[in-house]
């Protein structure tokens, strides 16, 4: 026992000993600067402690950050900077390469899309103009511009914000490695900036100046589907990169940093003066004499016209990479050399595309139309002419089968389809009818048709009463009624005895995004805004008998092998009880035959089976028409913009609703077929009864059905 005990002591004695000659080594900078310090005054000995053994401290988390970022920068693979990812090809339902409504394959994202060049191969302008808007020192530094740090560490320290200071390296490491991500927090831009930098000193100890300019310049983001200065080039002057004049090599090196917001094809002003700042730089790094930059500065900008430049627009691609890029992120894929088999179908987006503008074309010529025609507009800044947006879906999966953003994605390249979320108006009623005969109210029952009286509305402000858009009021109307002929005030009295909680529980499970409504009761006539692609999904319920598929636009994603990486399909599940869905679907079926949107049949002649609602929202500013068939939902938008009066009378019954009749009249033949909609068993309602009388003593009987309103 005594030796075991003398064996455990020898022991402790030794690790005791270790761990003292370990803390002795670490904190050794720290004797030595007591050490050092000593014989200093008091004034002067403490300050120079403690400065110095901060620097110390400093110093050792240095090391270990540079050690650690170093061994996490070494397992990026420096290969992948010289190879450019392969061209995804994005193929529609039939297996074909996507293509625009001009017949131009579009359905390709990287490889197609970025022509690799070499740095001979670039206008020496560009390369000058290059270093001196991105990185002046470029080929003085290395991986880091120690000015440029400091510049940055002032600024972080004055004024609180990360920004700036990077190196061409730098930003080639970016890029390569698609560091940055959307919405970083301030400790993920710090993460990012010094992995950024250790790769950008392997990077600068790999290639050569010329070289990291070469897959630089092949790298560089312009906007849109826009990668490469070749293809930069090629969209916006229609020319190699090697023919790039001094003006042009300028206003593409202006660009760089936000080529959304100075696009010289939207905004030729900023470009210019973009243009104008490159030139400026490149007289004061001794690029290029002042004579010669003010000589250019003295000139405008021109670009060529749209018809004789590259264009690669399509909103249906744009809806594809949104889904991509979500789904990519969430399942991990690399983006680069996949096959992306879509849900669209390619003739009814052709179709759709031109239905838009002929029908929008035929509106401009409307008398009375007063704004910017599409004919007249000058290629310069943000088009003012009349938009229209488009969704169609199939009702028994969610695929999306066409999508329209606008007239022209090279134009505009906002997505009214889906970025846009303009108020809806009367197209939302249906949804409100649903929750009201969820809650036992019959499509049969009678309700006041009066005007609002103040205060009598729950929640309302004290002077609130809606109007009906023909001014006349009933002592009462079947609820049928009030829908088929959009009603607003026998609507508001539906929705009161629905319930606004109930009413917007409807319409989260309908899909439509619940945060932008306002718990008012102006809510209930549309006062707030959706995308065009989610009315459509919205309304595909009623087809579905209650039943809601989530809209989707990628079917499956392969490798270059075939292997399947990431497989879609429908997604169902449960929005509403099928009987309620299937009354409101009758009396939208109805709406067609005798009420808002009776011109589908009585004008436009389509008189397949079908159902839908028109819209129309305060001053003629937003059009809609949302409706169905038995296989399609399909919801059409028309408006400017920045909101205004289309056109006096512009009812979405006389701008929106021709469209969704030429899509589905060319629909059917494709093989869409318009059968029967609701099941027998559902509820027919019938028109109101005579007993039924005008609050308008001068309206006759007879005029009782023809003084009801087109549309509101």
């Amino acid at each position: 026992m005594p030796a075991r005990k003398n064996a455990r002591k020898k022991d402790a004695q030794k690790k005791g000993s270790i761990v003292f000659k370990a803390r002795h080594f670490f904190l050794s900078p720290f004797y030595a600067i007591w050490w050092m310090t000593k014989r200093m005054p008091v004034w002067l000995k403490w300050p120079s402690r403690l400065g110095l053994s901060a620097g110390v401290i400093a110093s050792s988390l240095a090391i270990f950050v540079s050690i650690v970022y170093y061994i996490i920068a070494s397992t990026y693979d420096l290969d992948e900077v010289v190879t450019m990812p392969a061209r995804t090809e994005i193929l529609d339902r039939n297996g074909n390469i996507l293509k625009n409504s001009k017949g131009q394959e579009v359905g390709y994202l990287h490889g197609k899309n970025r022509r690799i060049v070499g740095y001979d191969e670039v206008s020496p302008y560009f390369v000058d103009a290059l270093i001196a808007r991105e990185d002046a020192r470029f080929r003085a530094h290395g991986a880091v511009d120690l000015r440029a740090f400091v510049r940055v560490a002032f600024r972080f320290i004055t004024r609180g914000k990360l920004e700036g200071g990077g190196t061409i390296s730098m930003q080639l490491a970016r890029n390569s490695y698609q560091l940055k991500r959307r919405g970083e927090s301030f400790p993920q831009g710090v993460h990012r900036k010094i992995l950024e930098t250790f790769i950008a000193v392997r990077i600068e100890s790999r290639f050569s100046k010329n070289e990291i300019l070469e897959h630089y310049m092949n790298r560089i983001f312009w906007g849109g589907s826009i990668q490469g200065i070749e293809v930069a080039s090629k969209t916006y002057f229609n020319k190699k990169a090697q023919d790039l004049t001094l003006s042009e090599a300028a206003v593409l090196a202006g660009i760089i940093r936000a080529p959304n917001a100075f696009s010289p094809l939207r905004f030729l002003d900023k470009a210019q003066a973009e243009r104008d700042t490159v030139l400026d730089r490149m007289v004061h790094y001794g690029s290029i004499e002042k004579s010669v930059a003010d000589e250019i500065k003295a000139t405008n900008l021109t670009i060529p016209a749209a018809a004789d430049r590259l264009t690669q627009g399509s909103y249906a691609l744009d809806a594809i990479r949104r889904d991509l890029e979500r789904i990519l992120e969430e399942e991990n894929i690399r983006d680069g050399g996949l096959i992306i088999t879509t849900t669209l179908d390619p003739n009814l987006q052709e179709l759709t595309e031109k239905t838009v503008e002929k029908r929008l074309r035929h509106v401009e010529n409307y008398p009375g139309y007063s704004h910017q025609k599409r004919s007249a507009w000058n290629g310069q800044g943000d088009p003012q002419y009349l938009q229209g947006a488009v969704v169609v879906i199939e009702n028994n999966t969610g695929a999306v089968l066409a999508i329209v953003g606008g007239r022209n994605a090279s134009e505009s390249q906002y997505n009214r389809a889906l970025q846009g979320g303009r108020p809806v108006g009367s197209i939302f009623k249906p949804f409100i009818y649903l929750a009201a005969f969820k809650n036992g109210l019959s499509p049969r029952a009678s309700i006041s048709d009066a005007q609002i009286l103040p205060g009598e509305i729950t929640g309302a402000p004290g002077n609130w009463s809606p109007k009906n858009s023909d001014e006349k009021y009933y002592r009462s109307v079947s609820v049928f009624r009030a829908l088929t002929d959009s009603r607003n005030t026998s609507s508001i009295r539906v929705a009161e005895k629905a319930g606004l909680d109930d009413i917007i529980e409807v319409a989260r499970v309908s899909g439509f995004n619940v945060d932008k409504i306002d718990r008012v009761p102006s809510s209930y006539l549309g006062s707030w805004g959706a995308p065009v692609e989610t009315v459509a999904s919205a309304y595909s319920i009623f087809p579905n008998g209650g039943q809601r598929f989530r809209p989707y636009y990628i079917q499956s994603i392969k490798d270059r092998k075939g292997n399947i990486l990431w497989e879609n399909g429908p997604i169902p599940y449960r929005a509403t009880e099928a009987g309620p869905a299937w009354d409101v679907s009758r009396i939208l079926e109805q709406t067609n035959e005798i009420g808002t949107g009776r011109a589908i049949r009585h004008k436009y002649g389509f008189r397949k089976p079908s159902a839908g609602k028109t819209g129309t929202t305060n001053d003629y500013k937003d059009a809609w028409y949302a409706g169905y068939t038995s296989s399609l939902s399909c919801a059409v938008w028309v408006g400017l913009d920045t909101p205004a009066p289309i056109l006096k009378g512009g009812y979405g019954s006389t701008l929106a609703l021709p469209i969704w009749v030429d899509i589905m009249k060319s629909a059917d033949p494709l093989g869409y077929k318009s059968d029967a909609i609701s099941p027998a068993t559902a509820e027919l309602v019938t028109p109101d009864t005579p007993d039924q009388l005008p609050l308008n003593p001068n309206l006759r009987q007879d005029e009782i059905r023809d003084a009801l309103p087109l549309d509101q």
